[in-house]
């Protein structure tokens, strides 16, 4: 993680530095000073964020090893082409403000929990002579995708990820199952519960009921019944082709029986998801853990959030120091995709500070107000931003809408059928591109670490176009029209 921290240092003196030159415009966290400065921003400071994706996206096609050397440089450029010209159009104090706010409000939370679960789930391999069928890819996928709303997307993603790649180790033409696997386990599994996904768990801390989520079993149950037949006709047709080609996996004389190796780690994963669930509870029922930690200007770091992370580390310590290194070495376990993470993700979460500030503001202006309205916007934008700030932002619209009556949450009232718009399509879009949600991004690196060629940022949006696009249009059309 030596090129996380040194990108990490290098933002904060910049900033420090900007701050102590132009310290001279200053503003409140107050709602209207935050509306203020929405308004005021201009669709230019937008551009490095824009430039952070077609990095993205580009770069691995056009000079995939400088870009896997030095990706972290374009982090830090990119970042700098928002941060300085803010700073000299707003302050420096401002500026390290709203880069603090990503910081605690945002990164830190998140970084640590997909490397809580990315560690603890390295520990557990699913072990047995499992053979990559159409049948048994199906059975692999369907218990990844029940998995995702209890432990999370991530957490699945890291436990299941491993054996069905092991299970299809003999086969050549295996791009869809990773493909497949990010659309149902990674992504659209976790929209049950609050534990599922970081957006609904937003919606959990501003009054949605915890199980309340359950009402889009109906169209998960729709979802993945459409992807996993979709799923069994491209999969056979590559099994066909690669059986035809001589391909067959190794016939062993003595079968190892199916185990589950470093099973004592389900009680870590069990501790991360209490930690994640206390955060939410703990601010409501006790007066001590809805205070916070004072960081800078009006930037908070609250004791739960606090306690979730240290619960969290603590669990992937515990979980590191306890179990035999073999499993590990048995997973091919390495730290890449987790570096590859932190580095890109603190890029985006700068970058896009300035498109969340003005959508924060004129989101309302848009002229959402029917479901399929939310459930596509909310989805678009959810594909390309932080899914969690995506969805409160039409949550909120929602309730300005000032409905009488709904699902009652902190604030007011929300329709049944707009939560349901909003929640299924922050969730459900997360898996149109690499970026829409992190496992997206942590599964590709595992599998091409075990070498499969994953599809370049647009050839997976061919696939996810191709795909879930007309899934979600049937979705539409049953459920929001």
């Amino acid at each position: 993680m030596k090129t996380v921290k040194n990108s990490f240092l290098a933002i904060v003196s910049m900033l420090l530095l900007a701050a102590a030159v132009n310290p001279a415009v200053s503003f409140a966290a107050e709602k209207g000073a935050e509306q203020e400065l929405g308004n005021s921003l201009s669709l230019a400071y937008c551009i490095p964020f824009v430039g952070m994706l077609l990095c993205i996206a580009i770069c691995p096609l056009v000079i995939g090893e400088l870009w896997e050397k030095y990706k972290a440089v374009a982090v830090i450029f990119w970042s700098l082409a928002f941060l300085i010209p803010f700073a000299i159009g707003y302050g420096g104090s401002k500026t390290f403000e709203e880069f603090l706010e990503v910081i605690f409000g945002d990164y830190i939370t998140f970084i640590v929990l997909l490397f809580g679960l990315f560690c603890v789930a390295g520990n557990i391999a699913l072990e047995g002579d499992l053979v990559g069928t159409p049948k048994v890819n199906i059975l692999m996928l369907l218990i990844g995708t029940l998995l995702s709303s209890w432990i999370g997307t991530t957490g699945a993603s890291m436990l299941m990820i491993r054996p069905i790649i092991r299970a299809n180790k003999w086969r050549k033409r295996k791009v869809q199952i990773i493909v497949f696997f990010i659309f149902l386990v990674s992504n659209i599994g976790g929209c049950l519960t609050p534990v599922g996904d970081p957006p609904l768990l937003m919606g959990f801390m501003n009054g949605v009921d915890f199980f309340w989520s359950l009402h889009l079993i109906p169209i998960l149950l729709l979802n993945i019944v459409l992807l996993l037949a979709l799923f069994f006709v491209v999969d056979t047709n590559a099994y066909k082709k690669d059986i035809a080609d001589g391909l067959k996996p190794e016939v062993l004389e003595n079968k190892t029986p199916i185990r589950l190796s470093g099973a004592k780690n389900i009680i870590f994963l069990a501790m991360i998801v209490g930690a994640v669930i206390l955060s939410g509870v703990l601010p409501q029922i006790s007066p001590f853990f809805a205070k916070n930690i004072h960081i800078y200007g009006e930037v908070e770091f609250g004791y739960a959030s606090l306690l979730e992370v240290i619960i969290i580390l603590a669990a992937a310590l515990l979980s590191y120091k306890t179990t035999d290194k073999g499993i590990r070495e048995d997973n091919h376990f390495t730290w890449d995709a987790i570096e590859e993470v932190a580095i890109l993700f603190i890029g985006i979460f700068i970058t896009m500070i300035p498109t969340l500030l003005i959508l924060e503001v004129k989101g309302g202006e848009l002229g959402v107000t029917k479901p399929w309205q939310f459930f596509w916007i909310t989805g678009f934008l959810s594909s390309f931003l932080d899914n969690t700030p995506t969805y409160l932002v039409f949550f909120k619209t929602a309730l300005s809408l000032g409905f009488k009556d709904g699902i009652q949450v902190t604030g007011g009232f929300v329709p049944k059928i707009l939560l349901m718009a909003i929640s299924s399509g922050a969730v459900f879009m997360g898996a149109n591109t690499y970026i829409g949600n992190a496992p997206n991004f942590m599964v590709r690196s595992i599998a091409e670490e075990n070498g499969i060629k994953m599809p370049s940022f647009f050839g997976y949006m061919l696939w996810s176009i191709s795909c879930l696009i007309p899934v979600f249009l049937i979705d539409m059309i049953v459920f929001y029209l």
